[in-house]
Formats: C-alpha cells, sequence, structure tokens
C-alpha cells in the first residue's frame, strides 16, 4: 500500500483516533495530578491575627493547617495589648496555601528608654522635630524673658528640670521654657553688669 493510499485509509484514521484518546487521557491525568499535588482551589482565607497573643494565635493557625514565625518585638504601642501580635504577613484576608507560616510582630510590653537630646539654646522650631526623632513630644511651652526669642531655656517633665542625656520613657512629653524675645540687647548687658557687680573679688583685689 502506498503511503497516500495508508494516509486516506480508515486504519490510519482509527489509529489516529486512538492516539488522540491516549494523549488526551493522559493530559487529564496529569493535570488531576498537579491539582491535587498543589491544593489548587484549596486555599486558605488568613485569619487576623491583631491583639492575639503568639499562643493563641498558634492555636487559631494550626486548626486550619498554617504556621507563624515571629520576626520581631516592636516598640510599644498603646493601642494594642502589650505582648500582643500587632502586624502580620501575609496580611488578614489574603489567601495562601495549607502549611504556609504567616510572619508576626510582637508588641513589646512597655515603653524602652531614650536619653533626652540636647535643646538648650535651639529654637522651638528646631527643637521639635529633634524630640519627635527620638520618640519624644512636646509638652506644656512656657515663656520667660529672655534676649532670644522662642530659644528653649530649659526642659522639664513633671515639673522636674531635665538636661541631655537623662533617660525617659519613650512617647514622654518634654515641657519646654522658651525665651520670650522682650528683653533687649541693653537690658542683657545690664543685667550682666549687675550680675558682675556681684561676684565676690578675687584674692588680691
Amino acid at each position: 500500500m502506498s503511503l497516500r493510499a495508508y494516509l486516506t485509509s480508515r486504519v490510519f484514521f482509527l489509529q489516529m483516533l486512538a492516539a488522540l484518546a491516549i494523549l488526551a487521557v493522559m493530559a487529564y491525568l496529569f493535570f488531576h495530578w498537579i491539582t491535587f499535588t498543589t491544593n489548587h482551589g484549596q486555599e486558605i482565607t488568613v485569619p487576623d491575627l491583631r491583639k492575639l497573643s503568639a499562643e493563641q494565635a498558634e492555636e487559631k493557625l494550626a486548626a486550619i493547617d498554617l504556621d507563624y514565625i515571629i520576626l520581631d518585638t516592636v516598640d510599644f504601642r498603646p493601642d494594642a495589648p502589650k505582648l500582643t501580635i500587632v502586624e502580620q504577613e501575609p496580611k488578614a484576608g489574603a489567601k495562601v496555601k495549607e502549611g504556609r507560616k504567616i510572619y508576626i510582630k510582637i508588641n513589646a510590653s512597655k515603653y524602652t528608654m531614650v536619653a533626652v537630646p540636647d535643646l538648650i539654646e535651639k529654637t522651638y522650631r528646631q527643637a521639635v522635630p529633634t524630640l519627635e526623632a527620638v520618640g519624644l513630644s512636646e509638652g506644656t511651652i512656657t515663656y520667660k524673658p529672655y534676649l532670644g526669642k522662642d530659644m528653649v531655656l530649659e526642659m522639664k517633665m513633671n515639673g522636674k528640670k531635665l538636661k541631655a542625656g537623662d533617660k525617659v520613657l519613650k512617647s514622654s512629653k518634654i515641657d519646654l521654657v522658651l525665651g520670650d524675645g522682650k528683653v533687649t540687647y541693653e537690658e542683657t548687658i545690664d543685667t550682666m553688669e549687675v550680675d558682675s557687680t556681684q561676684m565676690p573679688p578675687l584674692d588680691g583685689e
């Protein structure tokens, strides 16, 4: 039988149909296996773990075949209970596969201590961002006579005078005493002269 006759014969078409059927069955089995091994269509919704303790989160995740890893402890946040979860990745509501690890961050148990920056003789506009940079904030603002307007003269907290380097709890409010700018240069010189006359004489004078 010639090749042309074979290609147009019934036997050739039956063999082609059989080959296509076998290929279709193999493709179906392959994709069915892929679906089974990857849990396709069986995604799990990540729960909201915020404000839960690590133990509570572990119990909640284990019930849906998920796990967790603690990444870090963040600075204390007053809007969340201490030692509870404040951040998670993936976020609540995300779709993940079985066994996926959820990365969490835990709220600290209290504020950390920070050093008071040196604000003396800085302007108010310089002092506020300097405080915020270390996690502090401005408290009550008062004024006293001084040549430099809005110049920081004193730092206080709860009525106690502070100096640069003193340790306070992060997020504390620092009261600032500023110059009112109402003292003239001449008044400042006069005050300095008065102060100098009140100094005890040096030996030999």
